[in-house]
């Protein structure tokens, strides 16, 4: 099968392949104006797990739907692969926590093959063999047949990741897609997700309130103030893993960030805090 879901990025490395400049995002909720967001900034590059951290009501997923062009800004700008962002676009993907977002009469298949249809960017055959490809990366290639009642819900979010990844998007974007699902299954997830960008190298925009799952996803993380959300400081986080959740650095630095999230005003919230392998590079 002649399927290359992923292809190596051409162009220079160190151009951003996502920026966010300034942005200001807003929404009206009960009659009045919401500040979601006050003028945030970032830059994710080709292969990144770029993560958005921040408390509840922080504007983190409102930013991540703003990315998908779901959310026009109040101000500042967004820009992928240097063209600005105006609307949705299948170059960028978003796997959402519900489990239901996946059409109950479409079998699995089916519902890997149903974006690529709609959108016409794939031959019936070529959907056929891209969401074979996919379910087999995401090890469900013998639930094809199945419906979405019959799976459970890491099953699901597994055909949806496969479902976004399907679609060759230039960013993934996931809005706290392991939230809903219990300990185990989501530690699962995570160790299945980071096995699967081992493998291809996609690049990811990941929302999360869990400081943990933010070092454990990502190798860069923005970390958001509580409402509205500004940006109190972005760190490296590529040197942890599963594999380090308990040492006594990872535990210093989940320490470390909380202070930073929540007890630091934004003009002190500075880098000198975190250790040097946790600054941002460059």
């Amino acid at each position: 099968m002649n399927v290359h879901p992923f292809p190596l990025p051409t162009g220079t490395a160190d151009r951003p392949l996502l920026q966010v400049r300034d942005l200001t995002l807003e929404y009206r909720a009960s009659r009045r104006l919401v500040r979601a967001t006050h003028e945030v900034s970032f830059d994710v590059h080709r292969a990144d797990r770029f993560v958005l951290l921040g408390p509840s009501g922080c504007g983190k997923s409102t930013l991540l739907k703003a990315v998908g062009g779901f959310v026009k800004p109040a101000a500042g700008s967004i820009s992928l692969n240097g063209q600005a962002v105006r609307g949705p676009g299948p170059d960028r993907v978003v796997v959402f926590q519900e489990f239901d977002q996946l059409p109950p009469w479409k079998t699995v298949r089916e519902n890997v093959m149903f974006p690529l249809l709609a959108s016409r960017r794939a031959s019936r055959r070529e959907a056929e063999e891209r969401a074979r490809y996919w379910l087999d990366k995401v090890g469900l290639d013998r639930f094809a047949g199945a419906y979405p009642h019959t799976l459970s819900g890491g099953m699901k979010q597994r055909v949806a990741i496969a479902r976004a990844l399907a679609m060759q998007p230039d960013i993934l974007l996931m809005d706290e897609p392991f939230a809903a699902l219990d300990a185990l299954t989501r530690r699962k997830m995570q160790e299945e997700l980071q096995a699967l960008w081992e493998e291809v190298r996609f690049t990811l925009l990941f929302v999360t309130h869990s400081i943990e799952e933010a070092l454990v996803v990502g190798n860069r993380i923005l970390l958001l103030s509580p409402h509205p959300g500004r940006v109190r400081a972005e760190l490296n986080s590529h040197q942890f893993g599963l594999h380090s959740a308990g040492s006594d650095e990872f535990q210093a630095s989940t320490a470390r960030i909380h202070r930073l999230l929540f007890e630091q005003p934004p003009a002190q919230a500075t880098e000198e805090l975190l250790p040097q392998a946790m600054r941002r590079e460059g």
